[in-house]
């Protein structure tokens, strides 16, 4: 009854007051963010004109009307949880005699649901509200609210910290100067101090004039410290908010704000995002310094207009669905990795003593199986134990928008683990873990009896044979991490080996006369681990490379990189046929089959790689497609710097003028100098004739690299405002491109293709990574058809 008199109040005020002008002075837009497979954000913006408030959702009773979101409800989702809000200001409201909390300039609230049924669209919902300014109030409105999931359902443009500025006033020349980040659930924001080698750091860069002291350092809250098992360092990082302190004195009484850049990085469990770079500002003054005041300079604002394609033509063709496919492919690699461990010395000898031990020192035969089971059941579980802390860790650095993949520091910590690794499987050293934990667990085990007692020597059994499985594993590490995947990919990884690495303990006491058909221990197994160690040299180098490309330091070639592989080959050969030696390697007596066999193939893959030297047209090494560098990045002169000599263009107004000019319509491929599927993409379907023929002869191709670390010259430098309000700088070629992909077409993975006219209309739907020749092949095709 009292908000209805209020109500009413305010039309009659309002009648009297306006002559019957209507005044809109809040506005509301909708946009989804996609948490997870079931989980979105229902985002509901409210834009607010100078000089107008609008009210909380909690206000208390007799005040003014709150701003209420109504949900229809629907069978397909459910609500999780309350409407969230900024946090907006509190003032002791002296019309209504109370505290309150309003919003002005912007609002921004937030709903998340979980999606019941994948095939819901549109979520729709009403939102109530009352808007005053300082003389009258509006009476109360109501605005339908439409939230359209399958618009923003490939989006990948997260801003999951939000930054404000505040200043706390301590005398009239001392104030603190107070930065406050608001983290979305789920993401972590880094610590100002983290050791060398680790993720990219929190940090402020304070513009000082004359008159302007800082004092001390900028002090952070406690946060949360953990043993990064990426980084093998300790590593703090903040979770939900940080507040951030800045002690300054100022003698020039003529300052009315402080104005500074924040950079820094916020990852999740599966990704980290790019490093960004904000600008605050904090008011000396106590006037509040809005965001959507933000004013771009002129450069600014012409080339943040340049990126907008204005893409038509979406409601012609539906959106395409790129299935993940390559999850089962790392299980398998995991559980070929187990494989490849039980025929290491430390693995091998175990199987027949362990099985032995538990058939023979049970009390019965089934006891003795039903052991053994349990004994290759825990060893699959540990290995899937140990990849649940990535799932928690935000360490996977990277690219970040884009690719853990590309990022240089995590590249390059990668190659020299790896060449640690390999010299370790060579017998000049042993990675092994503290003794200590190996004989107080086989104490334990010996101690305690039933499931746990064998839980116990499982563990014993992984910690002892870490010099042989830790490379392996280190290996399935850095390949999993540095892949779209991240921590799921590992867990299935780490699981695939777990299994393989347990089948034999299981299987051969279920069938005890098996055992008798295995090899006995010997050389051989040393001989599994030096093979293993030229295996990690290889992988080391494609580590390597990939830090190369992206910052174009010319190290490794193509045909350098070829050639490394064909030495790491002829060592690997030249060891299997006895003609040099390791540490651990006893005297050979004979050629076994397997050393033979083995040497002959590997002769084989040299012989294979040696085209790769030449400019010549075998130079395409198609089964080795994503890990040696694309064609082009090579020793020889090319008549372009594209895929397959193809005539292509790297900036985006020559190609579009150089389509108009030869009338054909364009392919934007949006591509990565680390992107493995970019090489198998060109190398494998862009090499076809009938595809290459296509493309030379009928589009113009524009390769955006989105991961490019060069440098923009500084008149192309800018700020591009997001529709957040925080403000992107723009330093790199990658940092344009990805900025282009993603506010034109919501998508930031790569390979990503793009079909237009010289109008920017679509003229087939977006794709991605579509190994399919024939299936890539009519998508050219029909969007050529469509643009005659």
């Amino acid at each position: 009854m009292k908000h209805l008199i209020l109500s009413l109040c305010s039309i009659f005020v309002f009648s009297i007051t306006t002559n019957a002008q209507i005044l809109e002075p809040v506005k509301w837009e909708t946009s989804v963010a996609k948490i997870s497979d079931t989980e979105y954000d229902l985002i509901s913006t409210a834009t607010i004109d100078s000089g107008w408030h609008l009210y909380s959702q909690s206000v208390p009773d007799d005040g003014p009307i709150p701003t209420t979101f109504l949900y229809k409800a629907n069978a397909d989702y459910e609500l999780s949880g309350t409407t969230s809000e900024d946090d907006g200001h509190v003032v002791d409201d002296p019309v209504f005699q109370m505290k309150i909390k309003f919003f002005e300039n912007k609002a921004e609230f937030k709903q998340r649901i979980k999606v019941l049924n994948q095939e819901l669209s549109i979520v729709e919902g009403e939102v109530e509200f009352m808007a005053c300014d300082d003389e009258k109030c509006l009476p109360p409105d109501y605005v339908e609210l439409k939230f359209n999931l399958k618009t923003d359902e490939t989006s990948q443009i997260f801003e999951p910290v939000t930054w404000e500025a505040s200043v706390e006033k301590i005398s009239d020349t001392e104030y603190v100067l107070v930065s406050k980040a608001k983290i979305d659930q789920g993401w972590h924001l880094y610590s100002q101090n983290v050791p060398d080698d680790g993720p990219i750091p929190t940090t402020f860069d304070y513009t000082l004039e004359n008159g302007v002291e800082l004092i001390g350092n900028t002090n952070e809250e406690e946060g949360v410290t953990i043993d990064d098992k990426v980084f093998q360092m300790k590593v703090k990082y903040f979770e939900d908010s940080a507040e951030f302190r800045q002690h300054i004195k100022v003698s020039n009484q003529d300052i009315k704000s402080i104005k500074a850049e924040v950079g820094f990085m916020a990852c999740d469990d599966e990704k980290c995002l790019a490093p960004s770079y904000l600008d605050l500002e904090y008011s000396l003054t106590g006037e509040l310094i809005s965001k959507s005041n933000i004013v771009l300079s002129e450069r600014s604002r012409k080339l943040s207009e340049a990126l907008k394609l204005n893409v038509s033509g979406w409601e012609k063709f539906e959106e395409e669905k790129v299935e993940e496919k390559s999850n089962f492919t790392i299980f398998l690699l995991g559980f070929l990795g187990g494989l490849i461990a039980l025929l290491t010395p430390c693995v091998f000898p175990m199987i027949p003593l362990t099985v032995s031990f538990f058939t023979k020192s049970a009390g019965n035969n089934q006891k003795g199986i039903a052991n053994s089971v349990m004994y290759g059941f825990f060893i699959f579980l540990i290995y899937f134990l140990l990849s649940l802390p990535f799932h928690l860790l935000d360490s996977l650095d990277p690219e970040i928008l884009n690719n853990v993949s590309t990022n240089v520091t995590l590249n390059i910590i990668f190659f020299i683990i790896f060449i640690a690794f390999a010299f370790s499987f060579f017998g000049y050293y042993e990675l092994t873990l503290p003794a200590s934990w190996s004989n107080a667990l086989d104490s334990k085990a010996n101690k305690i009896g039933g499931l746990i007692g064998v839980f116990f020597m499982a563990l014993t059994l992984a910690i002892v044979s870490f010099s042989c499985t830790g490379p392996i594993l280190g290996t399935l590490l850095g390949s999993s991490l540095t892949s779209d995947g991240g921590a799921t990919q590992l867990t299935l990884g780490m699981s695939g080996f777990g299994l393989a690495l347990a089948l034999p303990f299981t299987l051969f006491a279920m069938f005890p006369k098996w055992l008798n058909s295995l090899p006995k221990s010997g050389g051989w197994l040393n001989t599994v681990k030096v093979v293993l160690g030229f295996i990690e040299l290889a992988l080391a180098l494609k580590f390597l490379s990939n830090a190369d490309l992206v910052e174009h330091w010319g190290l490794l070639k193509r045909e350098i990189f070829i050639g490394l592989w064909i030495i790491i080959g002829i060592g690997l050969a030249l060891y299997l046929f006895g003609k040099i030696k390791f540490p651990h390697d006893g005297p050979l007596n004979k050629l076994g089959k397997g050393r033979i066999t083995t040497g002959i193939l590997t002769v084989a893959f040299v012989i294979y790689l040696i085209p790769g030297l030449t400019n010549t047209k075998y130079a395409n090494l198609k089964l080795l497609s994503g890990f040696p560098p694309p064609l082009f990045y090579s020793l020889y002169d090319k008549t372009s710097e594209c895929p397959l000599n193809l005539n292509c263009y790297k900036d985006l107004e020559a190609g579009i003028a150089a389509a108009k000019s030869e009338n054909k319509p364009i392919m934007l491929d949006f591509t990565g100098w680390a992107c493995v599927n970019c090489r198998k993409m060109e190398e494998q379907v862009w090499s076809k004739p009938k595809v290459y023929d296509l493309l030379n002869e009928n589009y113009i191709i524009i390769s955006l690299y989105v991961d490019d670390r060069k440098e923009l010259p500084e008149e192309e430098k800018f700020e591009f405002l997001r529709p957040s309000g925080n403000v992107k700088k723009i330093r790199t070629i990658g940092d344009k491109w990805a900025t282009l992909q993603t506010i034109n077409f919501k998508n930031n993975s790569q390979p990503f293709y793009v079909l237009l006219d010289h109008d920017m209309s679509l003229l087939n739907h977006t794709t991605a990574y579509t190994p399919n020749v024939d299936e890539y092949y009519e998508w050219l095709v029909k969007g050529l058809e469509n643009f005659k």
